[in-house]
């Protein structure tokens, strides 16, 4: 064997196999849609603008220019500016912290709530499945909204009490879902043979059921957080949420409804920014769903 020859031999395998790895990384990316990708990159733009919206824009978002009322999109001010002279773009900006917030404790309180709730259900069974599933049946005959509005008016209005409300109208979906993941987990195998092998319960559901039935609870928390989005403007556009002149997405929507025939980017621009963070969670949570799955 020649020294190229050896050289070739001893350098062919690792070679070969980091070619194969680029290769590799380079055709799955190259097979992810361009609707999760630009998912991704809708969700990681408004999650920037939450973090640093002082990086994507030096207008004040409560301070109007006098005599810069109801301006058309320009290259001064890329989507306008609102009654008061405020530049649009900034307050959607700077309001995105407000939404998401919002729709990160509201999907953190049912969470938590209907998964503990599923969770106990689903492994005791017995009567406290039937208590706690009675009282999920009972939250899912009342409509969202109409749940999330007694809320509010109990608590409060502002957006902590807001996402509050919009929390606890998630707790029944949570808990069903999170039940029939458990329920369908106990059944395996490997859960008997935990059992079978001398486990106890408390072991058994915090090392095997639990991690097992979390896919599809991830999946639904991504649909969730755009729902929660959707709630929170819902709110926010009727008046119940984050008071005036905070920049938060449905009261900039609501705003702007009574200058629809003159200045139509003050309720468009808004609104297409949370239809698209929305569509973008749901377009996510298939593609996690898909890769549990």
């Amino acid at each position: 064997m020649t020294t190229v020859e050896t050289l070739s031999t001893l350098d062919g395998p690792e070679t070969s196999g980091k070619t194969s790895g680029r290769r590799g990384a380079g055709f799955r990316l190259k097979r992810l849609p361009l609707g999760l990708v630009l998912a991704w990159i809708i969700i990681v733009m408004v999650l920037l603008w939450a973090v640093a919206p002082g990086l994507f824009t030096a207008y004040d978002p409560l301070q109007g220019v006098p005599g810069g009322q109801l301006k058309a999109p320009s290259t001064l001010h890329l989507l306008g500016t609102d009654s008061l002279g405020r530049d649009l773009y900034s307050r959607i900006v700077h309001g995105a912290i407000h939404s998401l917030s919002g729709a990160i404790a509201a999907v953190g309180v049912g969470l938590v709530t209907g998964t503990a709730f599923g969770l106990v259900a689903g492994a005791t069974g017995g009567r406290a499945d039937a208590i706690i599933m009675r009282f999920v049946d009972v939250l899912l005959s009342i409509p969202t909204l109409l749940l999330s509005l007694s809320i509010i008016i109990l608590l409060g209005f502002g957006t902590v009490n807001a996402a509050i409300a919009v929390g606890a109208t998630a707790i029944a979906g949570f808990a069903r879902l999170m039940r029939s993941e458990v329920v369908r987990v106990r059944r395996a195998e490997f859960v008997e043979a935990a059992f079978g092998s001398g486990g106890t319960f408390r072991s058994v559901l915090w090392r095997h059921i639990l991690p097992n039935s979390l896919t599809s609870i991830i999946a639904y928390t991504a649909v969730q957080f755009g729902w929660a989005i959707l709630q929170l403007s819902t709110l926010g556009f009727l008046g119940y949420g984050a008071p005036p002149p905070t920049p938060e997405w449905g009261l900039l929507i609501a705003e702007g409804r009574n200058y629809l025939a003159t200045a139509w980017w003050l309720t468009a621009a808004p609104g297409l920014v949370v239809v698209a963070v929305v569509l973008s969670a749901n377009r996510i949570s298939q593609s996690i769903g898909r890769t549990g799955a």
